[in-house]
């Protein structure tokens, strides 16, 4: 195919080159509109780098004054270039490219000294792990808020007896509370597991020159505290090219909607008629176009649907991690695919949380199924191993069989009596007695073990939820706030050097 009349490629390096024609055309539609496509996501980030890089350049006395000026005037105007403005033209390869292209244009001879010390990978690796500690940053919050919305509900809802269930089966008397407590519980695991992801995305890749570093005293410490990362990356290779903290955001935001997907699959069982527990807000329900009875509760099947993408999103880059190391094809889709899944994740972290702060709970309808199909036999069981001495082997023979021989009728004492006949071979002493484990109420009351159903410890458990909230929100604002004074000082040392260039 003929390269006549296509412009210079990205990478261009003109007669002593090898390169010598431009890109296909089918090469920009397929690899350099995607890098391209990536730009608003990285053009803060690479406006930050390339700034921080031309101060220590000049720190070292390496660029001169007044090229250093004139290379952080323009480029202090691309970072106040919103990135839709800039010109990202995908001819010429990835953002990196394109900005370099442009600076070129306008300052001549001036913008080769960027490149210096650094591969347009460093610029680029720099300005994604930037955008990436944010967007966990974000992330983090709407888990928190979800984790509150729990553990709020867990408090306000500690003695609402329900019947706990496994299955879809009755299982044990406990309280909403409690139910609503674990999905707290998990949610403060998943900010830690966030926590963990940001620390990879906060440690600076500036300085690695490509794989190993490089002959130009760039300080890496001091391009680090310029950009406001916690920390230096230990390894320039690994810096540059490790993969592993992409999985491991991504691995933390699915596993943070996978539980809001668990509570949502649980309420549109228990929001159908056949349940009537609970009730979704009406802002958070969609009316039925054809029947006008129906009143669906829309945000679940946008959580499990979204549960499911993410699902998906996480396999894909796994797959594309499968590949020899320090090479691009495990980024070339990364940069996006990651960014997506993140704000994914808030959105319907923020949606989960919008769910149980607003849902309506019917107590009554709780109480009555918790005292329904003898779903307090295993504390009668346990009453028969307290008050009789019989093993529990037996006990709970005595209570299936007397269950049994109910069937759908509550258990009186004639079919306990009887039961321990046919098991034992024997009566039970004031086996009457026993039947008051079969109170629902009474039966959570009798659970002191910390975390179990009894109100008193699901209130503690709601208590120390949220104080480990305070903390992990605390941590949050805190390194949100370093990011966003790093960038300031950043941009104001630019500035200053811009407009006073040392001599």
């Amino acid at each position: 195919m003929s390269s006549a009349g296509r412009r210079p490629p990205a990478g261009y390096l003109g007669a002593e080159g090898r390169i010598t024609s431009g890109p296909a055309p089918e090469l920009v539609e397929a690899g350099y509109a995607l890098e391209v496509a990536d730009a608003p996501l990285l053009h803060r980030g690479l406006g930050l780098a390339d700034l921080a890089h031309v101060i220590v350049l000049a720190e070292v006395q390496l660029v001169p004054p007044a090229d250093a000026a004139r290379l952080l005037a323009v480029l202090l105007e691309v970072l106040d270039t919103p990135a839709a403005a800039f010109p990202y033209d995908p001819v010429w390869g990835d953002a990196y490219n394109a900005r370099e292209h442009e600076l070129e244009r306008r300052l001549g001879p001036a913008a080769g000294w960027l490149p210096t010390g650094r591969t347009r990978r460093e610029a680029g690796r720099i300005a994604f792990r930037l955008a990436l500690a944010a967007r966990l940053l974000d992330l983090h919050a709407a888990t928190a808020a979800f984790v509150a919305a729990c553990a709020e509900g867990a408090r306000e809802h500690a003695g609402t007896v329900w019947a706990d269930t496994t299955y879809l089966q009755p299982a044990q008397p406990s309280t909403f509370g409690h139910y609503l407590g674990a999905f707290a519980e998990e949610g403060l695991r998943h900010l830690r597991r966030l926590a963990c992801a940001h620390a990879w995305a906060d440690t600076s890749p500036a300085g690695a020159g490509g794989v190993a570093g490089t002959r130009i005293p760039l300080d890496r410490a001091r391009l680090a505290e310029l950009l406001g990362f916690g920390r230096v990356g230990a390894h320039t290779r690994d810096a540059m090219w490790a993969v592993d903290g992409l999985a491991d955001a991504v691995g933390a935001a699915t596993q943070a909607t996978l539980t809001v997907d668990r509570l949502a699959e649980d309420l549109e069982i228990f929001s159908s008629p056949p349940f009537g527990y609970v009730q979704l807000d009406a802002s958070l329900c969609r009316a039925s176009v054809l029947m006008p009875q129906k009143r669906n509760p829309y945000a679940l099947a946008v959580i499990r649907g979204g549960a499911g993408t993410l699902v998906g999103r996480a396999t894909g880059l796994l797959a594309t991690q499968a590949t020899p190391s320090a090479r691009t094809d495990n980024w070339l889709y990364a940069y996006g695919e990651v960014a997506g899944a993140l704000e994914l994740a808030r959105r319907l972290l923020a949606l989960g949380a919008a769910v149980v702060r607003t849902l309506e709970i019917d107590t009554a309808t709780l109480a009555a199924a918790a005292g329904a199909d003898h779903a307090a036999a295993t504390d009668l069981a346990e009453e028969l191993v307290l008050g009789q001495g019989i093993d529990y082997r037996s006990a709970y023979r005595v209570v299936a069989s007397a269950v049994a021989a109910a069937g759908t009728t509550p258990l009186a004492a004639a079919d306990l009596a009887a039961a321990a006949e046919r098991v034992l071979g024997r009566p039970l002493p004031d086996g009457a007695a026993h039947l008051a484990a079969l109170d629902p109420a009474a039966a959570v009351a009798a659970r002191p073990q910390t975390g179990g159903g009894n109100p008193e410890q699901v209130r503690e458990h709601a208590a120390a939820v949220l104080a480990a909230l305070a903390e992990a929100r605390r941590w949050e604002r805190e390194r949100r706030a370093a990011a966003d004074q790093a960038a300031t000082r950043l941009v104001q040392a630019a500035r200053r050097l811009a407009a006073d260039p040392p001599r």
